[in-house]
């Protein structure tokens, strides 16, 4: 993906599940999109699809299994041109009625192909992935964590931070912080290794909203997002 590439690439991954990494990725890619060409990829293969969590699983427009045979030297403007999407940003998610595993060759093309062709990139990376190596750190400029305030989310981070410190790219926490958590945010830094960029306090109408019209708003989660990419200096 570096040859030619001239997006701004950034990865997100839940140091644990239910953490709200999708929502984050899925809310940065949509600040990005206010001043650049922007595309949302979904990388996490135990999801039920990115589409579903910006509310546009009913839109027309291709999924993973319908790049199949996107491999080999694919066009950029070809790829966004047949994806659903969400305001101004284009989203390539999987397919929660057609589960397949898309070839390792064909992934890497079309997101070669993405990243030579909009401005802004947004990975929702799969944690086992990462921590097997599989995941394309490399080739993102930075990797944002999403973790809480818990022991779990240290451990979790931990499990990260080898394959983040190979791939040298920047990286950072967001840390949502709860009333009754026994740790707090700079804890979780000390534990982990990792710069806390951002603490929010929880977002209780999230769920309800995001149930509505998706995720969006100007709750704590949209504010993370302003906050990851004010820390990237990629928008104004």
């Amino acid at each position: 993906m570096q040859r030619g590439r001239r997006a701004v690439v950034v990865g997100v991954v839940g140091a644990a599940g239910g953490v709200g990494a999708s929502t984050l990725a899925a809310l940065v890619a949509r600040r990005l999109s206010r001043t650049t060409s922007t595309a949302l990829v979904d990388l996490d293969r135990g999801a039920g699809g990115l589409d579903v969590v910006v509310g546009i699983e009913e839109v027309d427009g291709a999924r993973w299994p319908d790049l199949h045979g996107a491999g080999g030297d694919v066009r950029g403007s070809d790829v966004v041109a047949v994806l659903p999407r969400w305001g101004a940003c284009a989203v390539l998610s999987a397919d929660r009625t057609r589960p397949t595993a898309v070839e390792p060759g064909v992934r890497l093309d079309v997101l070669h192909a993405l990243a030579c062709e909009v401005g802004a990139l947004v990975l929702d990376l799969d944690r086992g992935t990462v921590v097997d190596g599989d995941a394309p750190l490399a080739a993102c400029d930075a990797v944002v964590v999403a973790a809480r305030t818990d022991l779990r989310c240290v451990a979790g981070t931990l499990a990260l931070r080898p394959r983040l410190d190979q791939a040298a790219t920047r990286r950072g926490l967001v840390v949502r912080a709860g009333a009754s958590a026994a740790l707090g945010a700079r804890d979780v830094e000390a534990a982990s290794g990792l710069e806390v960029w951002h603490v929010a306090r929880h977002d209780r109408a999230l769920a309800t909203r995001a149930e509505r019209v998706g995720p969006g708003g100007r709750g704590p989660a949209a504010r993370s997002a302003d906050a990851v990419v004010r820390r990237l200096g990629i928008a104004p």
